[in-house]
């Protein structure tokens, strides 16, 4: 992306957008209204992905709030030249949502959980994943069948890498070369 070209978010604040940039600053300034507008216009995107890696909605919404605190706390970390803030805070919410599942108090809930709970929560979720609200589960399936297979592991079943190897019964070169990829590839497709 060139320098020159301003991300604009479409947020409206006060009838006006607001440029990433700007945002950025006024979270790095602790600005209230500006992590409030952060969580009204992405979570919903954050919670899909975190929905989508821990499988619990009542464990999802704990761990969206806790991806909020993180990037309010961590903002100071954000380095636009390494990326979109999106992206960034999308791999705050998958990493949280990784670090929940290996949880030794997440996995002893698991083992405790009735069965009659998990068939009622199973036969009344009727909450949608809703990670395309940026397109992403369109752009993830214009991706080789190969790399796509790596990301949905990786990125949205909450592999490891070394995981997602054993599982796809590849080499761990091959596995984080193919991500490489395929994360150069969604970048291309997402500009």
């Amino acid at each position: 992306m060139l320098p020159s070209k301003k991300r604009l978010l479409n947020v409206q604040e006060n009838t006006h957008k607001i440029e990433e940039q700007e945002l950025v600053a006024q979270l790095k300034k602790k600005d209230q209204k500006a992590i409030a507008l952060l969580y009204d216009n992405y979570s919903a995107a954050l919670y899909g992905v975190v929905l989508r890696v821990v499988q619990n909605e009542a464990v999802a919404e704990d761990t969206l709030q806790e991806v909020f605190v993180k990037i309010w706390k961590s903002i100071d970390n954000y380095d636009r030249s390494k990326g979109r803030l999106f992206t960034w805070m999308l791999n705050i919410a998958r990493n949280s949502a990784i670090d929940v599942l290996r949880s030794k108090a997440y996995k002893k809930s698991e083992k405790v959980q009735s069965i009659d709970n998990t068939v009622y929560a199973e036969k009344n979720s009727a909450v949608q994943i809703n990670i395309d609200l940026i397109g992403l589960r369109e752009k993830v399936g214009a991706l080789k069948p190969d790399l796509k297979e790596v990301i949905d592991l990786v990125y949205f079943g909450g592999y490891t890498h070394k995981e997602a190897a054993e599982k796809l019964e590849l080499p761990l070169g091959t596995v984080k070369t193919r991500i490489k990829i395929a994360i150069r590839e969604l970048r291309n497709l997402m500009e």
